[in-house]
């Protein structure tokens, strides 16, 4: 029996069903549990596969408010800046980039004044030398993750 596309077919599967049983996967892949249970070590030792967590919706939790920070940041400072920004708890993505900024960061917040009390707090931070903030008016796509693509041969 060939194994190709094998880790591809599994990834697939768990972003279908990231609560699948080993056995179910197995079924599915039409391989045995201990290939499965292999793969996925291998994956996971790889780091292609980080863990295993829920998809949370933070609107059902009050968190109805995103906002996407902009910022340019003083100096060689930015290794530091980000590690803040990924210790604030409700960062939920920190990106340092190219262009006019240099980190892009995603925040979830209760409402304006919980967003407005973290952008003073980040203002005051004399490594951020400046900064632009969106609220975000609607979400069509959040979270999505996309299968990879498997050769059928």
């Amino acid at each position: 029996m060939t194994y190709e596309n094998l880790d591809a077919k599994l990834v697939n599967a768990l972003l279908d069903n990231g609560r699948a049983s080993l056995r179910s996967l197995g079924e599915e892949l039409d391989v045995s549990v201990t290939t499965v249970s292999n793969h996925l070590k291998d994956l996971e030792a790889d780091g292609v596969i980080e863990g295993y967590t829920p998809i949370v919706n933070y609107d059902k939790l009050g968190y109805d408010v995103t906002a996407i920070l902009q910022m340019k940041i003083e100096g060689d400072a930015l290794p530091e800046v980000t590690e803040r920004l990924k210790d604030e708890k409700q960062m939920i993505s920190v990106y340092e980039v190219t262009g006019e900024f240099d980190v892009i960061a995603v925040g979830k917040f209760t409402n304006t004044d919980d967003m407005n009390a973290l952008i003073k707090r980040l203002l005051a931070d004399a490594d951020i030398k400046e900064s632009s903030t969106s609220v975000v008016l609607n979400s069509p796509a959040e979270n999505e993750q996309f299968e990879l693509d498997v050769d059928e041969e």
